[in-house]
């Protein structure tokens, strides 16, 4: 006979700046849950990140298929904390600042057009 725990650990963690990470590793739920929503297996995302346990991976994705409101929830306040962040940044630059990074992005993107051609 199995002996069965009485709970089950979640390998999740919250650091100090309030991101929910995987595993002890710097991997983030964040990114873990938009790889499954993207479509990826849990097989497909251990590849893309080895330093999480694909038991792991098996047990956010399970927590995440039971939460799902307060997951959007975390996610949504995520996003509009970085969201807040990238405005408090982008408006410290001076215009010309602005113009320049705005030049650097076009290049970029006609660069990684040409790459597709």
């Amino acid at each position: 006979m199995i002996d069965l725990p009485e709970t089950v650990a979640l390998p999740i963690k919250m650091d100090k700046n309030g991101a929910i990470h995987v595993s002890g590793t710097r991997v983030t739920l964040d990114t873990l849950i938009a790889c499954y929503q993207q479509g990826d297996t849990p097989e497909m995302i251990h590849d893309g990140f080895p330093t999480v346990p694909l038991t792991d991976i098996y047990a956010v994705i399970a927590y995440y298929l039971g939460h799902q409101e307060e997951v959007h929830n975390y996610l949504r306040q995520r996003d509009q904390a970085a969201a807040k962040t990238r405005q408090a940044i982008e408006s410290a630059y001076p215009p010309e600042q602005q113009a320049r990074t705005e030049y650097f992005r076009t290049l970029l993107a006609g660069k990684r057009k040409n790459k597709k051609s």
